[in-house]
């Protein structure tokens, strides 16, 4: 049986401060999501969404 493990991938906030002063600076506003990782157990594959 595949086990697929699924976990979320939260955005730093120092990295999220810095994109959204660049952004100000640019007079744009961003729209940032956060993303998630999945692996197959016992493999060495990962997608990365």
């Amino acid at each position: 049986m595949v086990n697929i493990i699924k976990e979320e991938l939260p955005i730093e906030q120092e990295l999220k401060k810095k994109i959204e002063f660049i952004c100000e600076f640019a007079k744009i506003t961003p729209t940032i999501i956060n993303g998630n990782i999945r692996k197959i157990d016992k493999t060495n594959l990962v997608y990365t969404k």
